[in-house]
């Protein structure tokens, strides 16, 4: 072979893998902090909805909610998950985003699976009720988590300001590591059950408690947050922990209208394949409420048109 035409090939080749590269599409997800269960979820289905070649899906740990929301919103990733309540505040504009940028373009992908809000204490603590919180060390979550805009609320409720509180703003796995050596007295996390580093806290030493949160003040919540739906957290699902009544909020993957409609269809198709749901069913015990029946209820902001036109071919949107 002349060297002019080894030349000429390489050529070739060269430009058919950059023409290879360039049409495989990358699809980031920002989740959660790495205790929580956004994190394993969507690691779960990244993996679940990867097409090698074509789109590369890939999780990434965040501050949640109201993080993934503005780092879709300033392009950091195409995609993230956010509590109902956080996306549709923020797509018109209303409740934690009033008086703030909006984020208009926010678009739905799918709502997932109920986010169970934990109030953790230690086993045989005085702590009975979140009204008992007064004067005591509570961690609220970071900034930037939709669980910290849960807690405000709840707080409210009982009729406890956070100046009342002695306030710390630290990921569950931190809590949990305070709460083990004694310089926390509860803490609050909005999440799929069970939070892993919930879990581990309840094999621990003494043992943990949930609070409950229903009577009254849950339904009062309930009148003035639409999201919130009356929640049961099952018996055992940490150890020692009985039943617990409390509230949840749905769990969903949003994205950017901006998003390319034909990667969004096709990731959207590929989470209820048969062999995405086989995944998310084996993988975690929230992976057995991520259907496609499930992904079109309780929408609050518009489904992006490639999700919209799965679910319309799926017979599951008009």
């Amino acid at each position: 072979m002349s060297i002019r035409r080894a030349l000429r090939v390489l050529f070739v080749a060269a430009l058919a893998s950059t023409c290879a590269a360039q049409a495989q599409q990358f699809f980031r997800i920002g989740t959660g902090g790495t205790a929580g269960t956004y994190y394993p979820v969507g690691g779960m289905i990244a993996n679940a909805v990867s097409q090698p070649g074509k789109i590369v899906v890939t999780a990434q740990a965040s501050n949640g909610s109201v993080a993934n929301v503005n780092g879709i919103a300033g392009g950091a990733m195409e995609s993230g998950f956010s509590q109902a309540d956080v996306a549709t505040w923020a797509q018109t504009g209303t409740g934690l985003f009033e008086g703030k940028p909006s984020v208009p373009g926010l678009r739905l992908i799918a709502n997932l699976y109920p986010e169970s809000v934990h109030v953790v204490v230690r086993k045989g603590s005085a702590i009975k009720s979140v009204a008992d919180l007064k004067g005591k060390r509570v961690a609220l979550d970071e900034p930037g988590s939709g669980t910290l805009v849960n807690a405000r609320a709840i707080l409210a409720a009982y009729g406890v300001k956070e100046s009342d509180i002695k306030p710390e703003y630290i990921k569950p796995n931190q809590a949990g590591d305070k709460m083990k050596d004694g310089s926390l007295d509860a803490f609050f996390f909005t999440g799929g059950t069970p939070a892993g580093a919930i879990a581990e806290l309840a094999t621990a030493g003494t043992g943990i408690d949930i609070l409950p949160i229903d009577g009254p003040q849950a339904d009062a919540l309930r009148k003035a947050s639409p999201f919130f739906a009356p929640d049961t957290i099952p018996a055992d699902t940490y150890k020692g922990v009985g039943a617990v009544k409390t509230l949840a909020v749905g769990a969903q993957w949003v994205t950017s209208d901006k998003a390319d409609a034909v990667t969004v269809y096709e990731i959207t198709k590929a989470l209820f394949s048969d062999a995405a749901q086989q995944q998310l069913q084996a993988g975690h015990a929230k992976g057995k409420t991520i259907t496609k029946e499930n992904a079109v209820r309780g929408a609050g902001i518009p489904f992006h048109p490639g999700a919209e036109r799965y679910y319309k071919e799926a017979g599951l949107l008009k």
